[in-house]
């Protein structure tokens, strides 16, 4: 795995000054947090620094204001929510750069901690501009990156500070960066992938990439009907991407000459309609469905021998539920295998990581997020790791 600097190796830094990339681009509903997860998740970054001594500066980005001051996407709304997970006072600063942030920083005993404002509401932190990188630094002795969600964005404060002050990875970033390293980077073999969700079109990129990667590969969710199709099977009114199956058709020739084997389900729940418990819902074979029939989900069989397929693994990477998950009986396939991958993790026969909101919303609802060896919440920048691209954010940190 390639090195980084984690907060193990800071020396003494007493009333020196962190600059620290968090994540509170937080869910808000009437002006109030509705999900502290990401405050929780910088926490043992932010204690251990203040327990080191150090003056904490967190920098952070909300929604997208292009650059521009928008009063209801300020990060003085995340204050009081950031204070309450501490169990601390926190000052704002209503700056990111400059002498207020000097003044600022005077105020601040070791220990302390400070939110300056939204990143996003200057032009240059997307630009990853250098003058801006510089006025930022100026006030900072060193830097730490512990948002992973934001990685693959090469912006000011993800990428230039890395490389503008010493750079540092979070406690967050590290535990994210050694799991991906322990799922694809340098796995246990033999591997499985999960790969579910709607659409083939979201995630060709990954298809593609993971055939190389791993050795088996279980394709689910709407993207397993587009499949399906590219093997001549009718897939009557199911969400399809029939202009893809060419696509679909080049992939699974590209598993066959990289030795991976690729897992479609062969009986699926079908109905007419989609509802809760409709009254056309059956279980066939897939070459079985009826022109007026959709497929909602994988069959009570196909997730009996997916668990099988599991069983021969070491390590498993998740991204996307195998059906229709957030609508009974439509959640049975994704619940089952979420359940025997849990149960492999905890027996320790599997290392199990998953991420992508959808993933962790469905494992969450299967009762098993806890059980996995890790759980990323991070969205682009996992699918982006997936994909085997390089992260801005990560690779700046490297040494």
């Amino acid at each position: 795995m390639s090195t980084f600097k984690t907060l193990d190796d800071l020396g003494d830094v007493t009333g020196k000054v962190a600059l620290v990339r968090v994540d509170l681009n937080l869910p808000m509903q009437d002006g109030a947090v509705t999900d502290d997860t990401r405050i929780r998740a910088a926490v043992p970054t932010i204690n251990d620094l203040c327990e080191k001594g150090a003056k904490v500066l967190l920098l952070a980005h909300f929604g997208r204001p292009n650059g521009e001051r928008v009063s209801t996407m300020s990060l003085s709304m995340v204050v009081g929510a950031v204070e309450k997970v501490l169990g601390k006072e926190v000052m704002f600063v209503p700056e990111i750069a400059g002498p207020v942030v000097e003044q600022s920083v005077g105020i601040l005993r070791p220990g302390d901690v400070a939110i300056l404002e939204n990143t996003r509401f200057w032009k240059g932190e997307e630009k990853n501009d250098p003058d801006l990188i510089k006025a930022i630094a100026a006030n900072g002795d060193f830097y730490v990156n512990d948002a992973f969600s934001a990685a693959h964005r090469a912006h000011a404060t993800t990428d230039g500070l890395a490389k503008a002050l010493p750079a540092y990875a979070g406690r967050s970033m590290q535990a994210e960066l050694e799991a991906l390293d322990k799922a694809l980077g340098n796995p246990v073999k033999p591997v499985a992938a999960v790969v579910g969700g709607a659409k083939v079109s979201s995630k060709l990129d990954v298809l593609k990439h993971l055939v190389t990667q791993v050795d088996h590969l279980i394709i689910g969710g709407g993207m397993a009907n587009t499949f399906l199709a590219a093997k001549g099977v009718d897939v009557g009114k199911s969400l399809c991407e029939h202009d893809l199956t060419g696509t679909a058709n080049e992939i699974l020739a590209a598993a066959d000459s990289s030795g991976c084997t690729v897992h479609l389900p062969y009986d699926v729940v079908v109905s007419k309609e989609f509802a809760a418990n409709p009254p056309s819902l059956r279980t066939c074979n897939v070459h079985e469905v009826a022109a007026d029939e959709m497929i909602l989900d994988a069959g009570p069989a196909a997730a009996e021998a997916l668990g099988d397929v599991l069983k021969t693994c070491r390590t498993l990477v998740w991204n996307g539920p195998l059906g229709a998950f957030e609508m009974a009986p439509f959640d049975a396939a994704t619940v089952a295998l979420a359940k025997t991958a849990a149960a492999l993790t905890i027996e320790g026969t599997l290392t199990s990581v998953a991420g992508g909101g959808d993933t962790v919303a469905a494992l969450n609802h299967a009762g098993v997020a806890k059980d996995f060896t890790y759980i990323s919440t991070a969205g682009g920048a996992f699918l982006e790791w997936m994909e085997g691209k390089e992260l801005p954010g990560v690779a700046a940190l490297l040494v």
